[in-house]
């Protein structure tokens, strides 16, 4: 008997997207390559199952991810067959709800991107002398789920994706020991769902309060990652006391310590305070030397690839040591970190460009050392190595991403 009506279309198609997005194998161990042996089948299961009312959600997967505080983010990764399962209920609900939300809510939505948020984020720093950088404490994991259903049932009339929402929301989690841990609040970071539903959730519980009481004080606003503008001291200090209050009737609570009010410090915003800079996306917003069009040099409040996000791509570099240590050619070294580079300037690339320099020149001087290493006729001398380098750039610009975006400089040993 099939309950509802929903389109086995739909059910291939959010195959292809949970293909191609890749991912680990959830609780049941199944990997893509398994689940393709049978793809007819599952695949019919899947929507069997849904049209019938009669598909429970499995349990998730739970993965331990160190932060670079100490401490662990905790993901929960559906298996292959509960990722297409929520990919189907993201598609039949995204379009119900996309008209409903605030231009300035970027994550996770289509057409909408990080960089339009941090572009959008260094407009207003231009024009706001004030900033809150909100920090939500454990966001996904405390979603109330009444709030959450209450929510879903106002957007859409088809019962079937509240009575499925309402199982991935409860499905438990599971240790690789085997061990299940009951949920009655949050929504699983890792789910295909799961960001749909966090948009949902402070599309009422911050973006429509802030349209509604707040309307001169703007925001960008990726996921959980929220920046609000104000004009004065005064003005930041008391709406941030209001976002609190407001957050806690919705059960949730700012971290005490990471949300901070920010003075966006420039040439023309003189005066002290102690804190004039944040972190937004991988950038960080501070006071930086600029170029007027003029060629005149003045400081202006602007993001450039953070701290944060610079050490863990040197701790990355860094983890290549063995294969730079190995026998392979230069090329095929090229060949294969390629990619993760592309990615880095792509991102990183987009702001205030020439903040990636000491990145790039530190790879640079780690190639040097590897190829000392590996070429006895440079008898280990970083002067030779950086003279053969530069040689090679200059031939073969294109081995290496970064050298043919122009970052081939040498600074020194």
């Amino acid at each position: 008997m099939r309950m509802y009506s929903i389109s086995k279309q739909v059910v291939s198609d959010a195959y292809k997207k949970v293909k191609a997005n890749g991912g680990a194998p959830g609780a049941d161990n199944v990997t893509m390559a398994q689940f393709e042996e049978r793809l007819e089948d599952n695949l019919y299961k899947i929507w069997n199952r849904m049209s019938s009312g009669s598909y429970m959600a499995p349990a998730v997967r739970m993965v331990e991810i160190p932060k670079s505080d100490g401490k662990i983010r905790r993901l929960g990764i559906p298996t292959i067959a509960d990722r297409v399962a929520q990919m189907v209920a993201k598609m039949y609900l995204e379009p119900q709800l996309e008209p409903h939300f605030h231009p300035d809510s970027y994550g996770y939505r289509p057409g909408k991107s990080a960089h339009d948020a941090i572009g959008m984020a260094r407009k207003r720093c231009w024009r706001y002398d004030w900033a809150i950088d909100l920090d939500i404490k454990g966001f996904f994991d405390n979603l109330d789920h009444e709030l959450v259903m209450k929510a879903v049932e106002k957007h859409t009339d088809l019962k079937w994706l509240h009575l499925y929402i309402k199982r991935w929301l409860k499905a438990p989690m599971q240790t690789d020991e085997g061990q299940m841990e009951e949920r009655t609040k949050g929504t699983p970071q890792g789910g295909v769902i799961s960001p749909l539903l966090a948009n949902l959730f402070l599309h009422y519980a911050f973006d429509e309060w802030m349209k509604r009481g707040n309307p001169n004080n703007p925001f960008e606003r990726y996921a959980d990652d929220i920046i609000v503008h104000c004009r004065t001291q005064t003005e930041a200090e008391s709406l941030k006391q209001a976002i609190e209050d407001r957050l806690r009737q919705c059960e949730l609570e700012l971290h005490p310590e990471k949300t901070k009010i920010v003075y966006c410090k420039d040439d023309d915003r003189p005066g002290g305070y102690p804190m004039i800079e944040f972190d937004f996306l991988g950038y960080g917003f501070k006071p930086r030397a600029a170029k007027s069009r003029h060629g005149n040099v003045f400081t202006s409040f602007l993001p450039a690839v953070s701290t944060k996000a610079m050490k863990a791509m040197r701790k990355t570099i860094r983890s290549w040591r063995n294969e730079f240590l190995s026998g392979e050619s230069l090329e095929t070294i090229a060949k294969r970190k390629n990619p993760i580079i592309t990615g880095w300037l792509n991102y990183y690339g987009r702001f205030y460009r020439s903040a990636l320099i000491p990145l790039m020149e530190y790879l640079n001087k780690r190639i040097v050392r590897w190829m000392i290493r590996k070429h006895k006729r440079l008898k280990r001398s970083l002067k030779k190595g950086v003279v053969w380098l530069t040689r090679i750039m200059k031939k073969d610009c294109h081995i290496f991403v970064h050298w043919a975006k122009g970052f081939q400089s040498i600074s020194g040993q």
